[in-house]
């Protein structure tokens, strides 16, 4: 695999000549954010009917690209992929279940999603997928719906088929926020998208927390104590 910050599809090929007429890439975005929802996107190539060369030549890893040239890449990866989705798994969710349970609820959402396909299920169940997830931890295998499940780390910045699924997350997350941003003015969500800016951090010391914060994440990251709206009570 290429040490090179452009991806390439070399181990999707591998996964590919081991059986797998399928393969789906899946990357998380938001995971670090104090507000909004943690979004997953998977991304599917078929071996039958995708060029493996074909993919944009500017696709990279989304942290690697500007906000304009994600949305640039939009078309041209769904032109490439044979299928896409994104689950969310919102701040509530984020709060009672923890982050990782977040997250394999939000891939569940988004496989679910993407299977619904006409035809797709069937043709994976006759011919076979592997699902190609970023990072060094299997937090999706028990949520693949029985799919087998490979983890590679910096599988975001080396495979084109993850880097999409990075690229097709970031582009929703960040609609989401901004659309979510005209609720809560006073944030700047559109701006930060939800992760713990200076300003963000300013706003929660002057207005409290929103419903859009996850709530047990704020007294971790600011240094001062406890938030307006976050005072626990004796009486629970």
């Amino acid at each position: 695999m290429s040490s090179k910050a452009s991806p390439t599809t070399d181990f999707e090929r591998e996964l590919i000549a081991a059986g797998s007429r399928f393969v789906i890439g899946v990357d998380e975005v938001g995971r670090g954010a104090i507000a909004g929802p943690v979004a997953v996107g998977v991304a599917l190539i078929d071996a039958q009917t995708t060029n493996l060369d074909a993919f944009p030549t500017a696709l990279r890893d989304s942290k690697l690209l500007s906000e304009k040239q994600r949305v640039t890449l939009i078309e041209p990866i769904g032109a490439w992929l044979t299928g896409s989705a994104v689950g969310f798994a919102s701040p509530e969710e984020i709060d009672t279940k923890g982050i990782v349970a977040a997250l394999a609820l939000a891939a569940s959402r988004a496989l679910n999603t993407l299977l619904e396909t006409e035809g797709l299920r069937s043709a994976i169940a006759q011919d076979g997928a592997t699902v190609l997830l970023d990072g060094s931890h299997n937090w999706l295998q028990e949520h693949a719906g029985g799919l087998k499940v490979v983890v590679r780390t910096k599988a975001d910045r080396d495979c084109a088929i993850v880097a999409a699924a990075s690229v097709v997350a970031k582009v929703d997350r960040d609609n989401l926020m901004i659309s979510l941003a005209s609720q809560h003015q006073a944030f700047g969500l559109e701006g930060h998208k939800g992760y713990a800016s200076s300003s963000h951090i300013e706003a929660l010391k002057k207005f409290g927390p929103s419903e859009v914060h996850r709530k047990t994440w704020l007294t971790k990251i600011l240094s001062d104590g406890v938030l307006p709206g976050l005072e626990t009570s004796d009486e629970g």
